[in-house]
């Protein structure tokens, strides 16, 4: 058989009891299940936070919509309800059915509350009756309030910035999170089933079987193919029911995200995180024949992925271009699990993605005949832990 079917035997061999395994299934549902309930709790979230609730009488009708306006402006949401009377905005402020109530006349009103009254709608309030005080004053000089009010309104406050931060909203934030949050998980799952994989033919003798027929990098490319396809199949569903959850409960009909472009990036940086970590799991795996020092040797990389997902989950989602952030991007081993986070967040350009995509991508064929050296000099070698020193040198 040629280099390609053997690959391909060894890969399939892979996928099949890779997918029939419950550890498998168990851990994607569990993914699945958890972007599903982190969107429906979100959406019970964003959908809590109802409009404070105003009761107005005939008396006070006419301050709904200077109210509401001033409100609004607050970055308060607030909705006026019409009452018949005074003892009728009490008793829905009794029984809870409006938050506050305006009672008395236009120009002496009264707020009723049931408790205490909320501080940003106070504030709302507050500057309502100094503009009715205001209005008021100006018709006792003779003037007419509605000009008045005009010309107030039209003056607004002129800012300019010398160095705008970039316009970022809450969906984008979360998908950031998510992004980074699930290709660590997914990442740190398929090296590790990739290594112990190694060591469990190595321990089992198997390999020694396996090694007859076909040569020793023919079998970790079909382990690596195999997992990584497995892996991807993983991420895909988990990726799709998450951009589903959103997109079924309506998270980003208001949101800048590309959903799209982020869902595609996220499974391309997956696949080239994946063949790094991959690669350098199996190799560093060859060296030892038990599950328990698999920790040992694999400890350097797992540091490697660490440390970077760490430093973009604590930063990036709050400043993206941080200095720091942006040059991890852009570094293999940590892009993969940085820039689907950047790009999640909408603060680099398409040039830029395939920049850090190529630089990741350039160190792979040194990967490869790297970790089939070390794999080849080292798989047939049981007992005691083979030194990296001796893996790379022995021909």
């Amino acid at each position: 058989m040629n280099a390609s079917t053997v690959i391909r035997l060894v890969a399939g061999r892979e996928i099949s009891s890779r997918l029939r395994s419950r550890g498998w299934l168990l851990t994607t549902g569990l993914l699945l299940l958890a972007v599903i309930a982190g969107g429906v709790v979100l959406n019970f979230a964003l959908g809590s936070s109802s409009a404070t609730r105003v009761a107005v009488t005939p008396q006070t009708a006419a301050l709904s919509a200077p109210l509401t306006a001033i409100a609004n402006a607050s970055k308060v949401d607030t909705v006026t309800m019409p009452v018949a009377d005074d003892a009728a905005g009490e008793a829905a402020v009794r029984d809870e059915k409006v938050d506050a109530a305006l009672t008395g006349t236009e120009s002496e009103f009264t707020v009723v509350v049931r408790t205490e009254l909320d501080p940003a709608l106070g504030s709302a309030l507050s500057f309502l009756q100094q503009q009715v005080a205001l209005a008021g004053a100006v018709t006792d000089l003779g003037g007419d309030p509605q000009v008045v009010s005009q010309q107030l309104a039209s003056q607004t406050l002129q800012v300019r910035a010398l160095d705008p931060s970039p316009e970022r909203d809450g969906a984008q934030i979360v998908a950031g999170y998510i992004a980074g949050i699930l290709l660590f998980i997914a990442l740190q799952i398929s090296a590790q089933q990739v290594a112990q994989g190694v060591v469990e033919e190595k321990s089992s003798r198997v390999v020694e079987l396996l090694l007859s027929t076909i040569r020793p990098w023919q079998l970790m490319a079909g382990k690596v193919m195999g997992i990584g396809v497995v892996g991807l199949l993983q991420v895909a569903t988990v990726v799709a029911g998450a951009a589903g959850t959103a997109l079924s409960l309506g998270l980003v009909e208001t949101s800048s995200i590309d959903l799209g472009a982020t869902m595609l990036w996220a499974l391309v940086f997956f696949v080239v995180g994946f063949l790094m970590y991959s690669l350098a799991f199996a190799a560093l795996a060859s060296l030892v024949s038990r599950q328990e020092d698999v920790a040992s040797v694999t400890a350097p990389v797992m540091m490697a992925m660490i440390i970077p997902y760490v430093i973009a989950i604590s930063i990036a989602p709050w400043d993206p271009n941080n200095s720091l952030v942006a040059v991890l991007s852009y570094t293999p081993f940590a892009a993969p699990l940085v820039m689907p986070m950047r790009i999640a967040l909408g603060v680099v350009e398409t040039w830029q993605v395939l920049v850090s995509l190529a630089l990741s991508v350039a160190l792979i064929p040194g990967l490869v005949w790297l970790a089939a050296r070390i794999y080849s000099n080292a798989v047939m070698r049981t007992g005691a832990r083979v030194r990296i020193k001796d893996a790379v040198g022995r021909s």
